[in-house]
């Protein structure tokens, strides 16, 4: 273990406390990212402080690093956190024993997210998984079995239902106010993360169906409910999905790195509603545009990313004494569900049923 000198225990990591103490295990591209928006979320009056890191590099331990990825997260190359104040580790065990973290954030490789989460619940933490949870829905049951035992909250990192313009399109989609939905696309696409190897080799990262498509495939289900069935064309790296409900006539998600690194990173959707179009792209301003009777208007939705709104709604819940609604384990279990569906229809060329 190294251990940072200096460090006084903050709080009690209890929930109840006047704040939460925050561990943060991975120091990559994730890892700052969920630091940058733990300290966000304090300075805009959450109460959570981040008193321990950890990281099998000991030299990630002194707060330094790049700051990399496929969009702007919040995370910089500056240094995030004083040594002297945060206490540094670079074994999952000894943070666990830490009485003085009440909350974990796991940002490893994902081959590593389940065992850390069994580990970190029964440490009796409160979790907060970067996606995916799992590689398969039935390794993401083993957690989601384990968060019911441990009542504690494991919340899995999809922070699409958080970003503004998605969370404003899901509550579109809810509330009916724009009529019933005809149509929905949705497009991620990006280059081979260049960040770690980890993501070349499919087995541990899933590729780019769970590794990227993930989060279209959870928002799906998340607005429009389980699909009936799926057809997928393409291949692990670069698909395209049919969503096939009986009420909505198209419903399609496309997601890869086959790209060019030149290319750059595109998140976009168009929804079209009986009443209106909805229009969003992340490399666009104004961002997200409504039309309807004949003219397009830019919707405000705030400068929040979706990693500052999810950390945030996770540490309102905490503090309120509520389960982390936004997203559970069962949640990710069944977005799971659907992501092998669509694996079986890459593989067999056919539609599989849900």
């Amino acid at each position: 273990m190294a251990e940072a000198t200096g460090a006084g225990v903050i709080g009690t990591g209890v929930i109840g406390a006047e704040t939460i103490g925050v561990g943060v295990i991975g120091l990559g591209f994730m890892g700052r990212t969920h630091i940058a928006a733990y300290q966000g979320a304090a300075g805009a009056g959450h109460a959570c402080e981040l008193v321990a890191v950890c990281d099998q590099d000991a030299s990630r331990l002194g707060g330094e690093g790049t700051a990399s990825g496929n969009l702007a997260t919040g995370a910089s190359a500056e240094r995030l956190f004083d040594p002297a104040r945060v206490r540094g580790y670079t074994e999952p065990a000894a943070l666990l024993a830490d009485p003085g973290v009440g909350l974990v954030s796991i940002c490893t490789h994902t081959d590593t997210h389940v065992d850390l989460a069994i580990q970190a619940l029964a440490a009796g933490k409160h979790v907060l998984v970067e996606k995916p949870l799992a590689l398969s829905s039935a390794d993401a049951r083993r957690v989601a079995g384990a968060a019911s035992a441990a009542g504690t909250v494991c919340m899995p990192g999809m922070c699409i239902r958080f970003w503004p313009a998605y969370a404003w399109l899901q509550r579109a989609v809810a509330s009916g106010e724009f009529g019933g939905v005809r149509s929905a696309t949705f497009h991620r696409l990006g280059s081979t993360p260049a960040w770690a190897d980890f993501y070349k080799d499919a087995a541990r990262s899933g590729g780019a169906l769970v590794d990227l498509h993930i989060h279209d495939t959870d928002f799906v289900v998340w607005c429009f409910g389980r699909p009936r069935g799926v057809v997928s064309a393409g291949s692990v790296n670069h698909l395209t999905t049919i969503y096939r409900y009986g009420d909505i006539a198209h419903v399609v998600a496309e997601g890869g790195w086959a790209q060019d690194p030149g290319f750059g990173f595109k998140m976009r959707f168009v929804v079209s509603f009986e009443g209106a179009t909805v229009d969003f792209d992340i490399g666009r301003e104004p961002a997200l545009l409504l039309s309807r009777g004949g003219k397009a208007e830019a919707v405000e939705v705030g400068t929040l990313t979706g990693y500052e709104a999810e950390i945030r709604h996770l540490l309102g819940c905490l503090a309120e004494g509520r389960s982390a609604a936004g997203v559970t384990a069962d949640d990710a279990v069944q977005s799971l569900e659907v992501l092998e569906a669509e694996r079986r229809s890459l593989e067999s060329g056919r539609e599989v049923g849900l």
